[in-house]
């Protein structure tokens, strides 16, 4: 498996089948399991084997085929699959937690990993927040002492790219945990662990499951973090993913590579079509060579992404009657659907931030992102033009 393409390890990575030799992966619908004697529950107890099993907390057969699968997709060697992309995020934070632990974050980050940093601070952390696109900032910030580095590798929802080559050397310098989320690159063409991360991150409600349909989470890294670190809180606590959901999710992994960069086709060609409209004051797409970091994303994916942001001239009421007017993408708060998705940040996803730093993170009234999904391109841009002409 491991010489095998991510497009073959997506299909068949991580498979076990059962005596009954299923085609499709079995889902383990179960919350323990059972042993021949005693003997063998102490000595499963003790230590358990690649195929033997304690209580689902722990572990099942159908989430490890998940986990498996999408570590050999990063290429890590291990995972742990969580309830959902933000148990990912605090299991993975609050199991490296120490007291007085000095943590250094790009202050680009989803409002929910705000407020997981805030409640570290409340515990003894120092939290210093930077620039994530400013190498300088990285420099000053990542100094020797401190313990963890944590980024978004392309920012939600003003994506902003981050230089992981760089962050994850000096984070290694220092001697800090560099933990990265992931998500919007997703591993297609974009593999945070090859590119220096010592811990990735997914929310698999996303791309990875690319239906709508249920909510997941995964951490990946070395064998040490996995197992020494994040497992023992993980278990204790309850994160763990439920057997359905791993289920589904992989099969969303076999069709991921087909249409991450089908999506990330599409989002190019609107992209391209949208540049310089008079009714945006922004066009956000990592793709375009307009965009900041251009250079470091074309360096570190291999596709312009799947997210665009626009920033509609006329603010909010622009933005909102461009949402009404659209007839193709929903709107809602999910992204990397099969469906075209379209989000106001400023009244839901990142409502709850006070408006300097809103301003900060340019997360402007006028801003929408757009979640690009599987419709026909031309469909996307026509309803796109129409709605931009209304307004």
């Amino acid at each position: 498996m491991a010489n095998w393409k991510p497009k073959t390890n997506a299909v068949h990575g991580g498979t076990r089948r059962s005596q009954y030799q299923e085609v499709s992966e079995a889902i383990f619908l179960t919350q323990g399991f059972v042993y021949d004697s005693p003997e063998q529950a102490e000595e499963r107890f003790i230590e358990t084997g690649p195929d033997e099993f304690i209580y689902a907390r722990y572990g099942n057969p159908t989430v490890r085929m998940f986990e498996e699968r999408l570590a050999l997709l990063e290429g890590t060697e291990d995972a742990f699959a969580t309830a959902s992309g933000m148990s990912a995020v605090n299991v993975t934070l609050m199991a490296a937690a120490r007291p007085g632990m000095r943590i250094v974050a790009a202050r680009a980050l989803f409002g929910s990993c705000l407020y997981i940093l805030e409640w570290l601070e409340k515990f003894g952390a120092e939290v210093v927040y930077v620039d994530g696109t400013s190498e300088a900032e990285w420099r000053a910030g990542v100094t020797p002492g401190t313990d963890l580095v944590f980024l978004e590798t392309i920012s939600n929802p003003t994506l902003e790219v981050i230089d992981l080559a760089l962050v994850t050397r000096l984070a290694r310098d220092a001697g800090a945990l560099s933990v990265v989320d992931n998500t919007f690159s997703t591993p297609v063409g974009a593999s945070a662990a090859t590119q220096g991360a010592d811990v990735v991150i997914y929310s698999s409600t996303k791309h990875i499951d690319g239906g709508g349909r249920g909510l997941g989470g995964i951490v990946l890294g070395n064998e040490d973090f996995i197992r020494g670190t994040f497992e023992p809180y993980a278990k204790h606590t309850g994160a763990a993913l439920s057997p359905f959901n791993a289920w589904m999710h992989l099969k969303g992994l076999e069709t991921l590579v087909l249409r991450v960069r089908a999506m990330a086709d599409s989002a190019t060609r609107i992209a391209t079509a949208l540049d310089g409209h008079a009714g945006l004051a922004r066009l956000i797409y990592p793709g375009l060579t307009s965009h900041p970091q251009h250079a470091v994303a074309t360096r570190q994916m291999d596709h312009g992404g799947t997210m665009l942001a626009l920033d509609l001239a006329g603010g909010k009421d622009a933005a909102f009657a461009l949402l009404n007017a659209l007839h193709v993408p929903v709107i809602s708060n999910n992204l990397g659907d099969a469906k075209s998705i379209v989000t106001h940040p400023a009244t839901t996803t990142h409502q709850r931030l006070p408006d300097e730093q809103k301003q900060a993170l340019g997360i402007t009234p006028g801003l929408v992102r757009f979640s690009v999904g599987l419709e026909d391109a031309d469909d996307l841009i026509e309803d796109l033009m129409g709605a931009l002409a209304v307004i």
